[in-house]
């Protein structure tokens, strides 16, 4: 039976071959274990075999593990939708948001961080292939976005994260991801100090690191296919 540890090693040499044929560091690529739907064993499987930043997209779910796992060091990130009546839930438990598209989820955030607790670490959310029913600002309001996001208390902006739609192969999938990379650049060039670029999952993290990702969100190739 393979177990967590060994995915996580496959996927680790993964990230190394991807970023040598970039010519990269492989350091320089996050790994984010998606954890939802998995319960806090299987985070603790990862965690032993030395993954300590775990990606939830169900708030309620996520909040539920964080309290069941506060024995160990680990750094918990917001990667699905946030409702106005979970910000509360959100700045009170996570470390990091990816999903920031709106101006008032940000204020809300920012007013309901505790004092004490360290700035809550943020990406603003682009649509970059301009998918009707995705979420995610179009690439042309990330700007205006970033900067009302980095002028927020309690708030530290560090990026955007993109979940562009599946492609069928190495060289689209790139394609979509440099979108992403060019939005990224522009907010830089800009005057915003970023250095995360939340892009690429199982199926395409190679195209992802070609294309510049400083983080990758792996669920399935770690924990396993999940029941519907």
């Amino acid at each position: 039976m393979t177990t967590i540890a060994d995915k996580l090693h496959k996927v680790r040499e993964r990230i190394a071959a991807a970023s040598a044929q970039a010519g990269r560091p492989a350091d320089s690529i996050g790994l984010l274990a998606v954890s939802k739907t998995y319960g806090p064993e299987a985070v603790r499987e990862a965690h032993a075999a030395g993954q300590q930043a775990f990606g939830e997209n169900y708030i309620q779910e996520g909040v539920e593990k964080i309290a069941a796992l506060r024995d160990l060091p680990l750094q918990w990130h917001c990667i699905g939708p946030i409702q106005s009546n979970k910000t509360r839930l959100v700045a009170e438990n996570f470390d990091w948001v990816h999903t920031i598209d709106r101006e008032k989820t940000a204020e809300r955030l920012s007013a309901q961080r505790p004092d004490g607790m360290a700035p809550l670490q943020v990406c603003i959310q682009v649509n970059v292939d301009g998918g009707p029913t995705k979420s995610g600002v179009a690439p042309d309001d990330a700007l205006g976005l970033a900067r009302a996001v980095a002028a927020l208390p309690g708030l530290r902006l560090r990026g955007i994260m993109c979940i562009p739609e599946p492609a069928p192969d190495f060289a689209s999938a790139r394609a979509l991801h440099e979108r992403a990379r060019l939005v990224f650049e522009e907010l830089q060039k800009a005057g915003l100090p970023l250095d995360t670029l939340s892009i690429g999952m199982s199926a395409d993290l190679e195209a992802a690191i070609a294309a510049g990702s400083t983080m990758v969100r792996v669920g399935t190739a770690i924990f396993g296919k999940r029941e519907p």
